[in-house]
């Protein structure tokens, strides 16, 4: 486990979901996994998850008090990108403004690089 210089940053508001979802699950200490999977109509997609533990090469970053993990693969896709939660008319969900992302689909969760 390690913390990239690079490694995606995880909002407040983001943390504090996290936080809240591992309270309502009554699983305290779950962290928030990021990963990029290939797919999606634009080529890339995100996948979000909730783990207990950290893999062999994963990259973590903290934000109050709440862990966020990437695993190596996926890291170059995200480095300098921003995860938010973010609470919309009609949706919500944690999007992540990734600089590396040179497009994306019209739904907004896949992207080319």
């Amino acid at each position: 486990m390690e913390t990239a210089v690079d490694a995606p940053r995880l909002t407040s508001a983001a943390a504090a979901r996290v936080t809240w979802i591992a309270q309502r699950q009554g699983k305290p200490g779950l962290m928030l996994r990021l990963a990029v999977d290939g797919g999606g109509c634009a080529g890339f997609q995100y996948r979000f998850g909730l783990e207990s533990a950290v893999g062999a090469g994963d990259v973590t970053v903290e934000t109050d008090g709440v862990t966020m993990v990437i695993d190596p693969e996926s890291l170059p896709f995200l480095a300098g990108a921003e995860v938010d939660y973010v609470e919309k008319i009609g949706a919500a969900a944690f999007e992540v403004r990734n600089p590396n992302a040179a497009s994306g689909c019209g739904c907004g969760s896949s992207f080319s690089v």
